[in-house]
């Protein structure tokens, strides 16, 4: 919280926040990564290893680590050691391979990328593209041959000369890229601050009443921004515990909740649905009854419509946390205050400690109270958002039209200052977490050959997000099916953004100046010539 006075805030870098708990309190658990109890002193010790490694690989401050890590103690050590070694962290997501990953790569520099063996052959497919990689480090005993790169074992790295102390960095300083998801073109590489981390970690904790005696639990990947500032860093502001566990389970969460005691779990909207439905089992909690562990007090989950809310909040007798609405470049926008019940639909109450929220039409003109537009912002404070967009300046002043930064998305805000989320701007699609841009896979799908036209769209899901349709054309004399197409997108794309629906059209319908009207084929949806994959049987695994 502030007084008011630009840059009041206390403004620290995240190896400062990890000294201060080593210093302070050096020997109680810190974190708990897929069931590795770590402290900040062991925390210290391992990352300060592989640092003095990287430097000795020619990692200089500013410099970017790449890796491609499910949520691991490695994928934390990776983290951790690129901050003491003054480096800019950059983690991919898992699902990425070929295109996908071989752009965030080149487009980072990234000199160094450390990859786990089950993972490895995918980066091998495109490092021989990347003249800025210099090495490959892979986790497990047998590394393969990385074309253009020397290849090194993890846990040869840490066998070097420790570096002693971390490398002299300023909160202004960048920290993570995280990319995101684009809304058209290729994903963009938000640049972000250590002070951002750490002011991000506040604005969270202070929404859920956070304490030195909570206990964070997420299963969300560590590629993201959220398991980052909630977890790893917001128990260095807070104090306390925090567990992250490798990925979501309905059948795995109460047990999880048990054994690390959590009293705030992170999660996506998603998983708060499939919990609340998960009416079968007969070891779930019933309405009115406690929670099943007994510790649990607040799910963070968005979005969570009422009637999900109502479950959540009556089967497990918990609190919701649902009321915020933030991206990667700038969060929270909104939020919801500690103690108080979220209005229905609404995305909190517009965040103006940290941020002047506005809502503006076409010609960015500030509209009246509860009438839609884009949702613009500019900050309060220093480096409470991203720095810009990484080798995209063109891209970063488009997004600051007129000094305010232009979210892309829709919203309205009532007489109450609440926010309420209400369109994306721009065409893009959420599924299982992820933001997933039209352009990059319709880019993809064109290079199978026998495809005229393509278009990538939304579908509502009775998850809460999306499914992705695409609607194409075929190539004069192709014979392709429906399925023969969607088995390809299994080598080709990463497995969120496999299509449930597909479906081979004669034309796609467009505007006078030949764009395809998309909103026509969202409003059209599911018709009785699209081809869905569920109903066909078919299963793919997550890699």
């Amino acid at each position: 919280m502030t007084d008011g006075v630009w840059g009041s805030a206390p403004r620290h870098t995240t190896t400062e926040l990890l000294l201060r708990r080593a210093e302070k309190d050096p020997d109680s658990e810190y974190l708990d990564v897929c069931g590795t109890q770590l402290t900040a002193g062991q925390v210290v010790a391992a990352a300060s290893a592989l640092a003095g490694a990287l430097r000795d690989l020619g990692v200089s401050p500013g410099d970017r680590v790449a890796s491609l890590l499910e949520n691991s103690p490695e994928a934390l050590l990776v983290w951790w050691a690129t901050q003491w070694v003054g480096g800019v962290a950059v983690p991919v997501n898992t699902a990425y391979k070929g295109e996908y990953l071989r752009h965030q790569l080149r487009d980072s520099g990234a000199a160094v990328l450390v990859v786990a063996a089950d993972l490895a052959d995918r980066a091998q497919a495109v490092t021989a593209d990347l003249d800025c990689l210099r090495h490959v480090v892979v986790t497990g005993s047998e590394p393969l041959a990385f074309p253009g790169a020397t290849t090194h074992r993890l846990d040869d790295l840490l066998t070097a000369a420790p570096l002693a102390g971390p490398v002299d960095r300023a909160p202004s300083d960048l920290a993570t890229f995280i990319y995101t998801g684009g809304t058209t073109g290729l994903s963009k590489g938000c640049m972000l601050s250590h002070n951002y981390h750490e002011a991000l970690a506040q604005q969270i904790g202070h929404s859920w009443g956070r304490t030195s005696a909570d206990v964070l639990w997420t299963p969300l990947p560590m590629f993201h921004y959220n398991a980052l500032v909630t977890a790893v860093i917001g128990a260095l502001v807070f104090g306390g515990r925090a567990a992250i566990h490798r990925k979501f389970s309905v059948s795995n969460f109460w047990p999880e909740m048990n054994r690390t005691g959590a009293t705030i779990t992170s999660t996506l909207g998603t998983m708060a649905y499939l919990l609340a439905h998960d009416a079968d089992r007969p070891e779930m909690p019933r309405s009115g009854a406690p929670a099943a562990n007994g510790s649990l007090r607040l799910m963070g989950a968005a979005p969570l419509p009422p009637e999900v809310d109502d479950i959540i909040r009556s089967r497990f007798g918990i609190d919701t946390f649902s009321g915020a609405y933030g991206v990667t470049e700038a969060s929270l926008i909104s939020w919801q205050p500690p103690g108080v019940r979220n209005r229905p639909r609404a995305a909190g109450i517009i965040n103006t400690d940290y941020f002047d929220v506005r809502i503006f039409d076409d010609a960015d003109v500030e509209v009246p109270r509860g009438t839609d537009g884009e949702i613009v912002i500019r900050p309060k404070l220093p480096h409470v958002m991203f720095e810009s967009y990484w080798g995209r300046p063109e891209a970063t002043v488009a997004a600051s039209r007129n000094w305010w930064y232009h979210t892309g998305d829709i919203g309205k805000i009532d007489d109450d200052g609440y926010l309420y989320f209400v369109d994306r701007k721009a065409d893009y699609l959420r599924r299982r977490g992820e933001n997933i841009a039209s352009f990059e896979v319709e880019r993809i799908l064109m290079g199978h050959g026998q495809l005229a036209d393509v278009a990538v769209h939304a579908v509502p899901s009775r998850l809460t997000e999306d499914d992705v349709k695409i609607t194409a054309t075929r190539a004069p004399g192709s014979a392709l099916t429906e399925e023969e197409l969607f088995r390809w997108c299994v080598d080709a794309l990463p497995y969120f953004v496999l299509p449930r629906y597909i479906e081979f059209r004669a034309e796609l319908p467009r505007s006078p100046v030949g764009r395809v009207l998309k909103r026509e084929l969202r409003a059209e949806g599911v018709t009785a010539a699209t081809w869905d994959a569920e109903a066909a049987g078919i299963t793919y695994e997550k890699r």
